[in-house]
């Protein structure tokens, strides 16, 4: 009989003797040899210049409201009204159908699979869903606490439980969207940041971020129709990265926010006064362009220390409500010893708080089919972690949040089982497999759980998007979105849209986006239209 190898550390990297030697940024990311750190990319002097989500201190009547001097000056408010937007981008081919969110056949979830498709999906038979407990009568293995359902032992439900409050979890639901992956190629277009911030979504400080210093700000590429090189995702992967992002100079060290704040208005006035009686020699237009530029300096400049005199007000690591010793989602100890959490935390804070419109976080080293269970259960129960404290944050801050979790590619179990402790008795993922992919989205409303498209008897095929065989292979006729990533997606992107009742206007934003027509689109949407 194989032996089961030895788990491994959970930031080791991932040596695969069947794999070509990383000499790619995908490969290393991928196989854990790198995590996504990469060098500071700062904003550009334009993009810094916008409103948060709100305002720390108020700046005088004149300058505010609309027709006011900022509204003049262009300085928008945080988010442009949309939903914060963060997804997980688990490099290397990570698990998500069965073990973790489950999945069915046409008739959604709990349509359930065969007992070898199942653990193809590394459940053993004595785990799987249908199972019933005598004393009760129900499924000790189905946990539908996300209205999601996920396995009951899933490693990234419990990350996500370790981290939110029973309150949280209750304003949750989610859809599955059961869709192929090639594996172990960085061809995969499944990122869909730039659609995101064309469906309207932005911040005040950045319009995208991400973790990664890539095209898409993540590992897996984005759509080629979709990028714009004007959007590109700004890297931010910790703390220094957030803060470095803007610099309001000594002033309101010395006076204080508040009188710094009064004194750049009276610069501006003192600086207004004076420029009535400058002759510039240009036309009458270009005159006032010139001298509005000029004006718009000293109002930007004042906003910014209005909105970032306290250092506090852009640090993560200053917001008791994301790391304190206790009552916090990270603990100070674990914050300082893990990067994940200090990158989760950065992309957090800006989105959640409308200073970037949507950001991607890269996760690296999963693409564990390492001869074990152990790996794999530890890097997913970390980015359950991850994912719960977005979550968190998210209530925490009484803001929605729509949260997409996907990999480049997926892994299967030859049946063997795994007994050690993080093992946890389930199948050992021993290959690639690309016909087990299947991302997920879960959505955060402060008003109540989403509810989901249709009547009862209709929903679960709303919650899954798509489905599988009873074998657990991905059915590629079970929607546009199956064995097509560019639709898969398309297919978030509606639901983003659907979320604020503007899925009318998906056609005019994507056209050709190969989802078909109204009713069509319908059947790929998960919730209720106008939602949030």
């Amino acid at each position: 009989m194989s032996r089961i190898s030895k788990g491994l550390h959970i930031d080791e990297p991932l040596r695969h003797a069947a794999h070509k030697r990383p000499i790619s940024r995908r490969d290393f990311v991928s196989q854990g040899f790198m995590a996504g750190a990469g060098t500071v990319v700062g904003t550009s002097m334009f993009s810094m210049f916008a409103n948060p989500r709100s305002a720390m201190a108020a700046l005088s009547p004149e300058f505010e409201g609309e027709g006011g001097l900022k509204d003049i000056c262009g300085i928008k408010g945080a988010g442009a009204g949309k939903i914060p937007f963060i997804c997980f981008d688990l490099a290397g081919g990570a698990n998500i159908a069965g073990s973790n969110v489950l999945v069915g056949q046409q008739g959604g979830q709990l349509d359930f699979l065969s007992t070898s498709g199942y653990s193809k999906l590394g459940l053993p038979g004595d785990m799987i869903p249908p199972i019933l407990n005598p004393d009760t009568g129900l499924s000790d293995f189905i946990n539908t606490e996300l209205g999601l359902a996920f396995h009951s032992d899933s490693a990234f439900l419990r990350g996500i439980i370790e981290r939110t409050s029973p309150t949280t979890r209750a304003n949750i639901n989610g859809a599955v969207i059961p869709a192929r992956s090639n594996n172990d190629t960085g061809n995969n277009p499944h990122n869909p940041m730039y659609g995101i911030a064309k469906a309207g979504s932005d911040g005040s400080l950045l319009n995208l971020i991400g973790s990664s210093n890539s095209e898409s700000g993540g590992n897996s590429m984005a759509p080629a129709a979709l990028v714009d090189p004007e959007a590109r995702p700004s890297k931010i992967d910790r703390p220094s990265d957030v803060t470095g992002l803007v610099d309001i100079g000594d002033l309101t060290e010395l006076l204080g926010q508040e009188d710094a704040v009064a004194v750049m208005e009276s610069i501006y006035r003192i600086s207004n006064s004076k420029l009535g009686q400058v002759d510039t020699q240009l036309t009458s237009a270009a005159d006032a362009l010139v001298k509005q530029l000029v004006e718009c300096g000293y109002i930007k400049s004042a906003d910014i220390a209005d909105r970032f005199g306290d250092p506090s007000e852009l640090n993560p690591e200053l917001d008791t409500n994301i790391v304190a010793p206790s009552g916090a989602i990270f603990t100070t100890d674990e914050f300082n010893a893990d990067s994940e959490f200090r990158k989760t935390a950065s992309v957090m804070k800006l989105v959640t708080n409308g200073y970037a419109g949507a950001g991607t976080i890269t996760m690296g080293g999963y693409d564990y089919h390492t001869g074990n269970r152990s790996t794999g259960e530890q890097r997913d129960l970390r980015a359950g972690r991850c994912m719960g404290a977005c979550l968190e944050y998210a209530a925490r801050a009484g803001v929605p949040l729509m949260m997409y979790v996907f990999s480049d590619g997926s892994v299967s179990s030859n049946g063997m089982i795994d007994e050690s402790e993080n093992g946890r008795g389930k199948g050992v993922w021993t290959s690639d497999n690309g016909s087990t992919a299947t991302p997920f989205f879960l959505v955060y409303n402060p008003g109540g759980r989403p509810q989901l498209m249709g009547a009862p008897e209709e929903q679960a095929m709303h919650q899954q998007i798509g489905y599988m065989s009873s074998d657990a292979s991905v059915s590629t006729a079970s929607s546009p979105a199956a064995n097509n990533v560019n639709l898969l997606v398309n297919t978030v992107l509606l639901n983003y849209m659907a979320l604020h009742g503007e899925q009318e206007n998906f056609g005019t934003l994507f056209p050709g986006h190969g989802l078909g027509n109204a009713a069509s689109q319908d059947a790929m949407t998960a919730f209720e239209r106008g939602t949030i």
